[in-house]
């Protein structure tokens, strides 16, 4: 009897600490799905007020522009119409260029790629497309991220180059991303442009534009950021951020946004 008692007193714990396990593994889950949530509409939330802050802007300039030219053909000046027509152009080309970005960054399939590989690709394509040589350099340390800090970062990275493209006049851009041994990686991205003075303010907007946004993303992570500019000088955006530990959770679907 006393067998038998301390056998199912041994089955029954056992399958309480089942239970348990179970519970915790449950409510780990459902942490990181509210954590994944979370970020959804913090992304939706960055995107909407990009498009409003970029886009926008641009669209109600481009109307402007319309509207001088008209007016210009009604006063019978075509020089100088044709002259608005030239900055209109510049401005569509603009639009084409931040929707074209935009689109890449969401399409891009950090599930199947990771974030190295996906980095990689759209730095070439960005060098092909501008012209500026931009190269790569990180190591194991990337592949150490959360989902969710991956597509922080990746989307830091892009917002860093569309303010290269559209204020800096770089010759060349380098990205890296390195741990520096206790924990922590380093994210920097330096061009060789004209740089700027931080704070300042050009044709009434802050310049560059983005870097609330980025600001942001690392903030959201625990990090650190920073941005080193003189005229002339160039230009060097840095974060520092702790590594999480990498779940296996495949949450980048969910983090991307729907293009459409």
């Amino acid at each position: 009897m006393t067998v038998l008692g301390l056998a199912l007193t041994y089955i029954f714990v056992e399958t309480l600490f089942r239970v348990v396990q179970g519970l915790q593994a449950d409510a780990v889950a459902r942490e990181q799905d509210v954590k994944t949530m979370n970020a959804v509409m913090q992304e939706r939330a960055r995107l909407s007020r990009e498009l409003h802050d970029g886009v926008a802007q641009l669209v109600a300039h481009l109307l402007l522009r319309l509207d001088t030219i008209k007016e210009l053909v009604d006063a019978n000046r075509p020089r100088e119409a044709e002259a608005e027509l030239e900055r209109l152009h510049e401005v569509a080309n603009e639009i084409y260029e931040d929707i074209g970005e935009s689109i890449t960054g969401l399409r891009t399939n950090l599930t199947e790629q990771g974030l190295v590989r996906a980095l990689q690709d759209y730095l070439d394509q960005f060098e092909e497309r501008h012209n500026i040589p931009t190269s790569l350099e990180t190591d194991a340390t990337a592949d150490q991220l959360s989902p969710v800090a991956a597509l922080q970062i990746f989307r830091f990275i892009q917002e860093a180059l569309t303010n290269v493209r559209k204020h800096a006049e770089a010759h060349e851009v380098r990205v890296t991303l390195m741990g520096d041994g206790s924990g922590q990686l380093k994210i920097v991205v330096a061009d060789d442009g004209q740089g700027f003075i931080p704070g300042t303010q050009r044709n009434g907007k802050a310049r560059p534009l983005g870097l609330t946004s980025m600001r942001e993303r690392i903030e959201a992570l625990g990090g650190t950021f920073q941005v080193n500019s003189q005229p002339g000088s160039g230009t060097q955006v840095s974060a520092t951020i702790p590594i999480p530990q990498k779940r296996r959770e495949n949450t980048y679907a969910a983090l991307a946004p729907a293009a459409g």
